[in-house]
């Protein structure tokens, strides 16, 4: 079940924009629970853990832009959707990673869009991922999107669909974190993930993208047995 807020301190267009919100996701047969915040405050004390957050930017005391600068702190990895008359407040929405940016009044079809791209996004959150720590910034990586881990002393490279993201932390810690998640440490430097291996041989793992890893000598029975493994696993024909 999803969980939204929609916070707006007009009272009246908070409660038309959760009937509106339940009306299209019941439409869409998607089960949610919806709470309503008259204020960036009483958002910030909730106990809930939302999927997803509406919220109006022109509000007193506590804006929208804070409230979701305060929010992300705590929860960086939530979709945030501003509402607002006014154009004004677009790139500092995007600043704290703001998923859509609706002006009022709303346009039911635009919202129907909006909420179908983030049931997705919300969707993608439930496959397993890994939460990596840069300059004081906490960053989710999920597995599936990383085709491997290049090892480079005591910084690891992350090899992936939006390219190479860099961090700090020790190879055995994150091949801990890694094991049974389809993962192989086929050479001191490299954890490959084993479903983007298009072919091998004795000396490296070809990719499906044409890279090649090396593999070590004396993990290279390993890397076979764990490869095969996986195949059986994914439906491969073997």
């Amino acid at each position: 079940m999803l969980a939204i807020a929609v916070c707006d301190d007009e009272v009246i267009e908070c409660c038309n924009m959760a009937r509106k919100i339940k009306d299209i996701l019941e439409e869409m047969k998607i089960p949610c629970f919806i709470r309503q915040f008259k204020s960036g405050t009483e958002l910030l004390q909730a106990v809930e853990s939302f999927d997803m957050i509406f919220l109006d930017i022109m509000m007193q005391n506590l804006d929208g832009i804070k409230t979701a600068q305060i929010f992300r702190k705590k929860a960086f990895d939530k979709i945030l959707i501003f509402i607002s008359s006014s154009r004004e407040y677009v790139f500092e929405a995007y600043d704290v990673e703001a998923f859509q940016y609706l002006l009022k009044p709303v346009d039911d079809k635009k919202l129907r869009r909006v909420l179908q791209k983030a049931v997705l996004k919300t969707e993608r959150h439930l496959q397993e991922f890994i939460i990596v720590s840069r300059e004081r910034q906490k960053r989710k990586l999920f597995l599936d999107d990383i085709s491997y881990f290049e090892i480079k002393g005591r910084m690891v490279d992350v090899h992936g669909s939006e390219g190479v993201f860099t961090y700090y932390e020790q190879i055995g810690e994150l091949e801990n974190k890694l094991r049974d998640k389809g993962f192989f440490r086929c050479h001191k430097s490299y954890l490959i993930n084993l479903k983007y291996v298009d072919g091998y041989n004795r000396q490296e793992a070809i990719l499906e993208n044409g890279e090649t890893i090396m593999i070590a000598k004396r993990r290279y029975d390993k890397f076979v047995q764990e490869l095969l493994t996986v195949m059986r696993k994914n439906g491969g024909i073997l």
